[in-house]
């Protein structure tokens, strides 16, 4: 019995990857690629740059939080767009929105494979927090 993409991909983000790296290869393909546009520029990564981004940003959390607010899924492509929560080392006790996402992944062999990305900071703004409230799975 074959795992849905939006499964694959659901339990990739809300994963404690950032503290547990063996969900990264457990989720993602060995040749992997995510293409991501962020504030700060585009990256292209392969699964070791995310081994290492995710390895060095557990230094710095106590615990990182997905929220997902869409999920859809279409042959073999799953589009996902989700929050980051985190709560640092310094102040476990507030947790603080970090980043805005949505990414769409090319699934092969029931692993995440290809992936395109654009993230933005998270606002404070109410209004826009409340975009990012409602449920689509």
């Amino acid at each position: 019995m074959s795992t849905s993409g939006k499964s694959i991909v659901s339990d990739f983000y809300t994963s404690d990857f950032f503290n547990e790296n063996a969900n990264v290869k457990k989720h993602l393909h060995p040749e992997m690629e995510l293409f991501w546009n962020a504030r700060t520029g585009y990256s292209h990564m392969r699964i070791e740059d995310i081994s290492e981004v995710t390895s060095e940003a557990s230094k710095s959390f106590e615990s990182v939080r997905c929220e997902i607010t869409h999920l859809l899924e279409e042959g073999t492509n799953v589009t996902i767009r989700f929050t980051f929560f985190v709560s640092t080392i310094e102040n476990p006790s507030e947790e603080v929105p970090v980043a805005h996402f949505v990414a769409i992944w090319e699934i092969k062999d029931g692993l995440m494979y290809k992936g395109y990305q654009m993230s933005q900071p998270a606002e404070e703004d109410q209004e826009a927090m409340i975009s990012y409230r409602g449920v689509n799975l």
